[in-house]
C-alpha cells in the first residue's frame, strides 16, 4: 500500500517578516507537502480553510505585549482544524512572551487542532530594533533547525500534548498600541494600504489611518518602499525606556514537546 506524504501547512501571521523567517527555519528539515496560509492577508476566506487528522499545521505568530495578536486569533478561530496536529510557534523581541503560547494553544484547540509541540523563538523587536538586534543569528538558525528535526521525530511518534507556560486569565494586551503615520516622503503609492492586515489605511489617502482598527503591527512600516511611515519619536522613546531593563541580556529559544 502506498504511504502518502504528510501534508504540512504553515499558518503564519508575520507583519514584518521575522515570524515567517523563524517558521521557515523550523520547517526546513521537513518532508511532505508544504503550503502557506498568510494570516495577514485579509482577502483570504479563512472559513473555507479545512484540514484533516493526517495533516500537520504550523501556526506561527509574534507576541504582542505577551499575547497573540487579536487579528491572528480571530482568523485562526475561523479555520477548521479537523483534528490536525499543530506545532505552535511564538516569536518575541527579547523581552518575554508571557501568555502567548498558552493563548495560542487554547485558540488552536478551539479551532479543532491537536497541539503536538511548541516553540518560543527570539527575533529582532518589530518596533524597537535595538532590542534583539541581529536575531535570529547563526546560533539561532542552527538551534531552530535542530528543533525542527526533534519536532519531526515527535510527530512520527505518539506524543502527549506539551505543557506550556502562561496563565489564565491572560494578561492585558494583544494589540500593538502604536499607529505609524506617513512622513513628507510619502508618495501615496498605496502599498501600505494594500498590505495592511486589517484595512486600517485609506487606499485613496494613505495619510488617513483608522486608529481604532490599527493593531500597531508595523507591517506598513516594513512594506513602505519610501521608508515613509514612522511611529512618533516621543512614543518610541517612551517605549524604549519602559523596555530597556526587561530586554537586557540574551533570551534563548525554547522547545516544548
Amino acid at each position: 500500500m502506498e504511504v502518502l506524504a504528510v501534508k504540512h501547512t504553515l499558518f503564519i501571521f508575520s507583519p514584518t517578516g521575522g515570524t515567517a523567517r523563524v517558521a521557515q527555519a523550523l520547517t526546513e528539515p521537513l518532508g511532505g507537502v508544504r503550503e502557506t496560509v498568510d494570516l495577514c492577508d485579509r482577502r483570504i476566506d479563512f472559513d473555507a480553510v479545512a484540514l484533516s487528522p493526517a495533516d500537520v499545521a504550523w501556526i506561527a505568530v509574534p507576541s504582542f505585549a505577551g499575547r497573540v495578536p487579536v487579528t491572528a486569533m480571530e482568523r485562526l478561530s475561523r479555520i477548521r482544524g479537523g483534528g490536525a496536529r499543530a506545532v505552535l510557534v511564538c516569536v518575541y523581541g527579547n523581552r518575554a512572551y508571557d501568555d502567548t503560547l498558552l493563548e495560542l494553544a487554547d485558540g488552536a484547540k478551539a479551532a479543532g487542532f491537536r497541539v503536538a509541540a511548541a516553540v518560543a523563538a527570539v527575533a529582532r523587536h518589530s518596533i524597537l530594533g535595538q532590542f534583539g538586534a541581529g536575531r535570529p543569528d547563526q546560533q539561532d538558525w542552527d538551534e531552530l533547525g535542530a528543533f525542527g528535526e526533534k519536532i519531526e521525530a515527535a510527530l512520527a511518534a505518539a506524543s502527549q500534548e506539551p505543557t506550556l507556560p502562561g496563565s489564565r486569565p491572560y494578561r492585558a494586551g494583544g494589540r500593538g498600541g502604536m499607529v505609524p503615520l506617513p512622513t513628507e516622503q510619502c508618495n501615496r503609492c498605496g502599498v501600505c494600504a494594500g498590505g495592511c492586515p486589517v484595512g486600517a489605511i485609506s487606499a485613496s489617502d494613505p495619510a488617513r489611518v483608522d486608529s481604532e482598527t490599527c493593531i500597531g503591527c508595523m507591517r506598513c512600516v516594513a512594506l513602505c518602499p519610501q521608508k515613509a511611515r514612522v511611529v512618533a519619536p516621543e512614543q518610541l522613546a517612551g517605549l524604549a525606556a519602559k523596555l530597556e531593563k526587561a530586554c537586557a541580556g540574551r533570551r534563548e529559544n525554547e522547545l516544548f514537546l
